[in-house]
């Protein structure tokens, strides 16, 4: 915890933005979840918490902070560089897109890259985005995914699944709260088992990938979030080679299949060399995410 005597010397927003910045560089912090550097943690992290706009930085720098915001503000800095808990679990927010969700330890904070190519209507892979009626989403987490297909394919109908019942808690919360009760159906299963027999134009996935191995080198703030949707076995290929395996079987003649896939696309192409995989550019590069048609599922 922040000394008493720190806390009384800490007078406005600007005093407390340079603490949090000093602290948080002094620690080492990780970034990854919603901000890259400290700076940008730290204003997100002080805004909200003194509840005040946290796209509004410059009108309040010069305010004073009462003796009750100060407690606040110094237990969650406390949180953050003591226990390394990531910031949205702390504001029980995270932004994609300019998207609002709920989120709390029981799911990853979303930050998939499929995000910006659902909102940008997958073009353009998609033959005819308008012809989409039926979309899923294979390991929801927090059901940022789903809402972002319903919000683009605003005539489809919309599933979702994940294993976990306690990410699926979190993902009815924000379905709600967007209001997309009758369009979004979740599910609780392993990957296709509630869908036999479904055809979907549209299926999307962020299943875990990380290798055993790499999950020992994680940063600490990685470590709060839920292993079972980090950690694919000894390869990090576990849900993806059960994917592509499965995905022809529920996808409609012409649809279309899209997945993060993190660091494995070497390990991916040796495994399937069979398929054309579609392998879009990204800001972070390409090889993050693959593309695959019903037709090129071939094994």
């Amino acid at each position: 915890m922040i000394d008493r005597r720190d806390k009384l010397e800490l007078l406005t927003v600007r005093d407390w933005l340079r603490y949090a910045v000093s602290r948080f560089n002094e620690a080492g912090l990780f970034y990854g979840h919603g901000t890259t550097e400290c700076y940008d943690e730290a204003v997100y992290l002080l805004l909200n918490t003194l509840f005040l706009p946290v796209d509004r930085l410059d009108p309040f720098l010069e305010a004073r902070i009462l003796t009750f915001e100060r407690e606040r503000l110094a237990e969650v800095l406390a949180k953050r560089i003591n226990d390394r808990i990531p910031a949205p679990y702390l504001t029980h927010e995270a932004w994609l897109h300019g998207y609002r969700f709920y989120v709390d330890e029981r799911v990853i904070v979303p930050r998939s890259f499929l995000a910006g190519m659902i909102l940008d209507r997958m073009y353009p892979w998609l033959q005819d985005p308008d012809e989409v009626t039926n979309a899923l989403d294979l390991c929801t987490g927090s059901g940022c995914l789903a809402i972002l297909l319903a919000e683009t394919f605003p005539t489809a109908n919309i599933d979702a699944v994940d294993l976990s019942p306690d990410a699926l808690a979190v993902a009815n919360r924000n379905v709600a709260e967007y209001g997309l009760e009758g369009r979004v159906h979740l599910s609780e299963g392993d990957l296709f088992a509630p869908y036999e027999g479904v055809g979907f134009d549209l299926i999307v996935a962020n299943p875990p990938y990380v290798r055993m191995a790499s999950m020992l080198s994680l940063p600490p703030e990685y470590r709060h979030e839920p292993e079972m949707a980090l950690q694919a076995g000894d390869d990090g290929l576990d849900a993806i080679r059960v994917i592509l395996q499965k995905a022809s079987l529920n996808l409609n003649p012409g649809g279309l299949l899209a997945m993060e896939i993190g660091h494995n696309r070497a390990a991916v192409e040796a495994e399937f060399p069979q398929i054309p995989f579609i392998w879009p550019e990204l800001e972070a590069g390409t090889g993050m995410v693959l593309l695959a048609r019903k037709e090129d599922l071939v094994l």
